[in-house]
Order: C-alpha cells, then sequence, then structure tokens
C-alpha cells in the first residue's frame, strides 16, 4: 500500500506561505479548526503529512519514522521488504555452508549442539522469508521480519555462548564476526537511524556477552574489537540517513504536483483505495470513521490566464493550494487533480462537517487578495462539490459524485458549495467579487 502525504508540507522552496482570514462563524460548534488552532481528532486515523518539509535531507525525517505518512510508510515497508526476501534467502544458502565448515572444524562432542541450534537458525530464517513474503500491505509484519533477520543470528550466537562449556567458546570459527556482520548488514537497509542504534546497541551487548566468555573482555584485543563495531555502526548509520533521504526525495518528486507541492492525481488515487483498505481493515464489522471529499475547481482560472498571463496563474494556483493547506489539518490530505481542479480528503467528517469546512475554504479563497505582477488584486471564487466515502464503496464512486455536485455548483452560478445527495433547495449563491464575467 503505497498512500498519503505532502498536503500538510511547508511550501516549496521559492514561494511564500500565504496568511488566509478565518471566518469566525464557520469555525463554531465545529471539530475541524485550521492547523495552528487544532484538536487532536476523534479516530486514530493515518497521519497524512510532515515527513518532506524545505529540506528533504533533514536528520529529523530519517532520525524516525514519527514524521513520515502512511503513504510513504508503505512504500518505504515495500522496499524494506525487497531487501529482507534478498538478504534472508542470502542468509538461507550460507547457513547449511557453514554447517559443513563446522562438521571439518569442530570436535564431535560440540558439532551436535551446534547443528542443534544450527537447525533451529534456518527454521528461524525460512519463517522470516515466508512472513516476509505474505506481508505486502502490512507494515507491521514487514518490519517485525526485517528485526526477526537480523536479531536470529545474533540469538544463535548468544545461545551458542550460553550452551558451551567455559573456554571451548575458543574452538569455534568464524563466529566472533557474527555481531560486525550484522552491524555491517545494517547499511543495506532502509531503517531509520533510530532502529538501527537500537540495532547497533544490541550488537554491542552481543559483544561483550562474547568477551566476557573468551576473557577478552577490557583488554587491548577486546577494545580493539569495540572500536571496530562502533566505527562499523557509524558507517552504517550513514549509509541508512543517505537512502532514507534519497528514498524520500524520489517519493516526493513521483506523488507531488511540483508547482503547489501537493499530491498529484495518480497519488491521491492510490491514497483513496489504500484509505479505504485500512478503514474496512481497522473497523471489519463495524461502521468506519466517516470520511468526505471535497473537489473545488477556480472559477474562470482560464480568463485569468488570459489577462495577466500565464505567470501569474501560476502564483494564484500555489496561493490557492497554500489556502487549502491553512484551512485544513494535518491529518487531512489535499491533492492538485488537474489544471486547476483540487481535492480536499478530509477523515473523520460527516457531511454536515465537511459542508462547513467546504464553506469555510470558499469563504477564505473569495477575501484572500490574489494579486498580479504589479499587486493588482485578482479576484477569484471557487465552487465545491462535497461527497461522502460510503463504507466498502469504491472510492472512484465518491469522486464522482463529488464531481457531479461540483457541476452542480458551477450550474447554480459558481463560489458556492453543492452536497452530493443532499436534498435542499438548490445552493444559495454567494456574492460574487466584482470584476469576475
Amino acid at each position: 500500500m503505497a498512500l498519503l502525504l505532502i498536503h500538510h508540507t511547508s511550501p516549496t522552496a521559492g514561494s511564500r506561505r500565504v496568511a488566509v482570514p478565518m471566518p469566525q462563524s464557520d469555525n463554531e460548534n465545529s471539530t475541524f479548526t485550521p492547523r495552528r488552532h487544532q484538536a487532536a481528532p476523534p479516530f486514530a486515523m493515518p497521519r497524512t503529512g510532515g515527513e518532506l518539509r524545505a529540506n528533504l535531507t533533514s536528520i529529523r525525517d530519517t532520525f524516525s519514522n514519527r514524521h513520515h505518512s502512511l503513504d510513504f510508510a508503505y512504500s518505504h515497508a515495500h522496499y524494506l521488504r525487497n531487501r529482507v526476501l534478498a538478504v534472508g534467502v542470502i542468509f538461507v544458502l550460507l547457513t547449511p555452508l557453514w554447517a559443513l565448515v563446522d562438521a571439518t572444524m569442530l570436535p564431535a562432542e560440540l558439532l551436535c549442539t551446534i547443528l542443534l541450534a544450527r537447525a533451529g537458525l534456518l527454521a528461524g530464517l525460512l519463517g522470516v522469508l515466508l512472513l516476509a513474503k505474505v506481508s505486502r500491505e502490512k507494515i507491521g509484519c514487514i518490519r517485525v521480519s526485517a528485526g526477526m533477520l537480523l536479531a536470529l543470528p545474533a540469538v544463535f550466537y548468544a545461545v551458542i555462548l550460553v550452551l558451551l562449556p567455559s573456554g571451548e567458546t575458543r574452538q569455534l570459527t568464524g563466529y566472533a564476526f557474527i555481531p560486525f556482520l550484522l552491524v555491517a548488514a545494517l547499511s543495506i537497509f532502509p531503517f531509520t537511524i533510530l532502529e538501527s542504534l537500537g540495532a547497533g546497541i544490541a550488537m554491542f551487548s552481543l559483544l561483550a556477552l562474547a568477551q566476557m566468555v573468551d576473557g577478552s573482555w577490557l583488554t587491548p584485543e577486546g577494545l580493539e574489537g569495540v572500536w571496530l563495531l562502533a566505527s562499523l555502526l557509524v558507517v552504517s548509520l550513514s549509509s541508512n540517513h543517505f537512502q532514507l533521504s534519497l528514498l524520500m526525495r524520489v517519493y516526493r518528486q513521483a506523488t507531488h504536483d511540483p508547482l503547489t507541492g501537493l499530491l498529484n492525481r495518480g497519488a491521491l488515487t492510490l491514497h483513496l483505495d489504500k484509505l479505504q483498505a485500512w478503514r474496512l481493515q481497522q473497523h471489519p464489522n463495524g461502521s468506519l470513521p466517516t470520511c468526505a471529499v471535497l473537489m473545488m475547481d477556480i472559477d474562470h482560472f482560464k480568463q485569468i490566464n488570459d489577462t495577466h498571463g500565464h505567470s501569474v496563474g501560476d502564483r494564484v494556483l500555489a496561493e490557492f493550494a497554500q489556502i487549502l493547506i491553512e484551512q485544513t489539518r494535518p491529518e487531512d490530505s489535499v491533492a492538485r487533480y488537474g489544471g486547476e481542479e483540487f481535492i480536499v480528503l478530509l477523515l473523520n467528517a460527516d457531511p454536515a462537517q465537511a459542508g462547513r469546512v467546504a464553506e469555510r475554504i470558499r469563504n477564505a479563497v473569495d477575501q484572500h487578495p490574489f494579486t498580479d505582477h504589479e499587486l493588482r488584486r485578482v479576484p477569484l471564487t471557487t465552487s465545491i462539490g462535497v461527497a461522502s466515502l460510503r463504507n466498502r464503496e469504491a472510492p472512484q464512486a465518491a469522486l464522482k459524485r463529488a464531481d457531479d455536485a461540483l457541476y452542480d455548483a458551477k450550474q447554480a452560478g459558481r463560489n458556492c458549495v453543492v452536497t452530493a445527495d443532499a436534498t435542499p433547495p438548490a445552493p444559495e449563491r454567494a456574492t460574487r467579487s466584482p470584476g469576475l464575467a
């Protein structure tokens, strides 16, 4: 599942934030407080923004996944899963080959214990491969499989150190490099720095256990091993940072509109599919959390391009996008659907709440001082269609109903909000700004 993200990222380089007037009447008795004054959402819904702010390679974004959106989390998990499958196959192939080395190098009294432990390791690795194979859309299972892939060899080595009689561990061939191998393997995976740091600390504990068993703890030889492990960990952490930064950059370029910084149409469509799947997965038997789709169009946008030029049109689109960001919450999604058409996906929103948010957006756009290059006012309004995402319906059906409602809003005279499936009289036409045809 690779789904949501950016509507709430900060402006792209060169753009400016827009101070949007907040109509107080629309905020009353509404849970949809704009981001600067927001309250916690009633449901634990997916977060949809924050990991890709101005600097895509910042340490904050690669240190932990707390700021990662659910969309990027799925993309990240799929990439991680592919690495787990590849490295897992290598570990599975090397385990029996290593057993052959044990058979030729170890005395008979040790061989039986080692082979039993190695058989358990092989079974565990096969289980990890199976878990990763079936966990295509389960982020948690993919992360567990990645952790187990590194934990199983470490546990195997720790068991061997504990079970073998004192002094006989020196007869083991090639086992002492296991902590170093696992720390180096961290660089293969796009782990966050925090995840790799935790794994590195575990490997230091394993090395300390091995050194205490063989008597090299705090000796020059032991300190040399600690220094080598620390050096490898620093290299792995750097690799994790650069890998994850690159993934974020590529993800943003593939899923976001370069002018506005919002989700593009393909990313939004995929996000809607994944969101509906998430709702069904989290609430298989009960009523699903309510969601709403707002589809909006800038009225007479072609006239703006023809009168003021495309550069002014681009500025209008960017400022319009910022208004949508300011008037929604971080857990909501905002996308540029195409041309001058935009979509807002509201989480935890019933039709009445969605209508109030749509009206607030319409009013904010109507009041915003759009200007041309000579700072002359460019009057601008928007028409909005609202539809709820019904239980177990295809998301495209909700988009279609929102599009039909948008068409009705245009037919009603533009600069108004129409809710799909509603039965009230034709929407009241708002007072239109002077200068628009």
